[in-house]
């Protein structure tokens, strides 16, 4: 069987400008990044739809991550070649990857097989330089805020409250807690500080969140940097830098333009990841491949409860955007993994074990349901899986009345999932428009409560002490009427992230609240997760091979 790498390096693919034209780009507006990666400027989207009616947009999410794999992103691009095989218009719109975890533990971000996005090694490996626009324009944020309390301090910031802080495109442990200014008078004002990684900056989130560049520039002007010492906000208009912030962003607002294996246009733009962020791709290349497209095809990280929860209560809000379909991704060594079995032993058959994990996904198609949606169950089928236990899972689909098809694209690329396609093109049908969670009216801990009880399933929610002073100060500042983002392991349905399946009776517990004003949300932290990870025992940048042709292998 060959590798990712080799199936991507023996593919031969066209020309991005050749992709760009049969998508219908206009040449003025294609941004060139050599033979294989462009950028389209979002000048592209007041230029008239050149296709009839409007872009379908659908929505992929998947079941409780687990080690096993759900295969999400490869999904995503399988189903978006097999529209292409059934002749149909048809635009992929994704995230960009982030290099901490693809030499972390996670891998890349171009899915695998012969559902691959190339090419593979640029696209991992600083792809256009959105994310180090980002970094940057983070970072200069923050050294103004330290360069300006050094220098008179005019604005009477108190260093103690300064809510922004540092970020890289790295899992690095040591920066999350850091004092800064050490070293004497002229090294800075010593105070408490830390790094997110880049994916969790708001900088991320408001690029992506962004409708047109005067959004863009409202929203940095509303970032909340601090407090001044007698407790007023203070915010980021005050420090005269959004020139400068929309100058380091010029080229990062573009969605960047490639390719699947089989030449299907793909937009990925944007990162933020949906256990410590919203989990979506911009608002800019989803509008973008709906523009150009008849069925453009997105997905929200992690599980459903995460992204896809962000997805419809802050990115749909936020855009005006509404799914007309809504695919369920899961596997059946996934399942079994739910069902208690070994991570070891997942290619041996066992319907019992598939049939205990089947709870988890019973619960993903209920919270699919409680946003008025239907969704098709896909199930991404491994070498390893019997007819028997897909018979489970399509059973299971039967009795919540959705629609199920089983998908080959791993190994058979667009052919594999024309079937799963098709049950999506039918779906359309099934779904209304949807309906948030929460209404953005109710206290926030309403809110937290909402989303905990009826997307986790979980029994209360209790919250710290610091959690409560957090929640007074954003009722002060008068932002309680704004959406919620929670950050939660990703690897449960709950706040631990070792319970597996369906947990019951349980409590979630939040920590803290940020306001990303910004951005438009309020984060949630809840148990024990962090905003910056860190690199496993043995990292995967490990096992990167560069050879002296200049090849790459092992970023995939």
């Amino acid at each position: 069987m060959l590798s990712n790498s080799e199936i991507a390096t023996q593919t031969e693919t066209r020309p991005i400008a050749e992709i760009a034209s049969r998508l219908g780009v206009d040449e003025q507006d294609l941004i060139p990044y050599g033979r294989q990666i462009a950028k389209v400027s979002i000048d592209a989207l007041k230029r008239p739809r050149t296709r009839a009616g409007k872009g379908h947009l659908i929505l992929v999410s998947a079941t409780t991550p687990t080690s096993a794999g759900e295969g999400k992103t490869t999904t995503s691009i399988g189903l978006g070649q097999a529209f292409g095989r059934l002749d149909e218009s048809v635009c992929i719109a994704l995230r960009e990857p982030s290099l901490g975890p693809c030499l972390g533990v996670k891998g890349g971000a171009t899915g695998g097989g012969y559902s691959q996005i190339v090419p593979v090694d640029r696209i991992n490996l600083h792809f256009t330089g959105d994310f180090h626009a980002i970094t940057t324009a983070n970072n200069l944020i923050s050294a103004m805020i330290d360069n300006h309390i050094y220098h008179g301090n005019d604005l009477n910031i108190d260093p103690r409250m300064v809510a922004w802080r540092r970020c890289m495109d790295m899992n690095d442990r040591s920066l999350r807690k850091i004092v800064l200014g050490l070293g004497g008078k002229f090294q800075g004002i010593p105070r408490e500080g830390g790094f997110d990684i880049t994916a969790a900056s708001e900088i991320m989130a408001i690029l992506c969140l962004a409708n047109d560049m005067d959004d863009l520039r409202a929203r940095l002007d509303r970032i909340l940097v601090g407090s001044s010492y007698d407790g007023q906000a203070i915010y980021l208009s005050s420090l005269n830098i959004t020139d400068a912030l929309l100058a380091l962003l010029r080229d990062a607002v573009h969605p960047n333009l490639v390719q699947t294996l089989e030449g299907t246009p793909v937009f990925m733009h944007g990162g933020p990841f949906a256990n410590i962020a919203h989990g979506c791709n911009s608002v800019f290349a989803t509008r973008m491949a709906m523009h150009y497209a008849d069925w453009a095809i997105t997905e929200a990280g992690f599980g459903f409860d995460l992204g896809a929860e962000k997805f419809f209560d802050i990115k749909c809000r936020s855009a005006g955007l509404d799914p007309d379909a809504v695919v369920l991704v899961t596997t059946i060594r996934a399942l079994k993994l739910h069902g208690g079995k070994s991570k070891d032993n997942l290619e041996q058959p066992d319907c019992e074990a598939v049939r205990g994990g089947l709870e988890n996904l019973d619960k993903h198609i209920e919270s699919v349901l409680l946003f008025g949606k239907q969704p098709v169950v896909a199930l991404n089928r491994f070498h390893a899986d019997t007819d028997e236990e897909i018979k489970l899972v399509a059973e299971r689909a039967e009795q919540h009345g959705v629609r199920f098809a089983e998908s080959r694209h791993f190994a058979e690329g667009g052919d594999g999932a024309t079937e799963l396609a098709r049950q999506v093109m039918k779906s359309v049908s099934d779904n209304k428009p949807f309906r948030p969670l929460y209404d953005l009216d109710i206290p926030v801990v309403e809110k937290v409560r909402k989303v905990c009880t009826k997307m986790y399933g979980a029994d209360e929610v209790a919250f710290t002490k610091d959690a409560e002073k957090d929640l007074k100060r954003i009722e002060e500042l008068g932002m309680d009427k704004l959406p919620i983002c929670i950050a939660k392991a990703p690897s449960s349905l709950s706040d631990n992230p070792l319970l597996h399946g369906r947990p019951r009776d349980f409590m979630v517990t939040v920590r803290n609240f940020q306001v990303n004003a910004g951005a438009g949300f309020l984060v949630v932290l809840t148990g024990e997760i962090m905003r910056m990870p860190g690199l496993p025992k043995v990292p995967l940048a490990t096992k990167v091979e560069y050879r002296e042709d200049g090849t790459i292998v092992g970023v995939g």
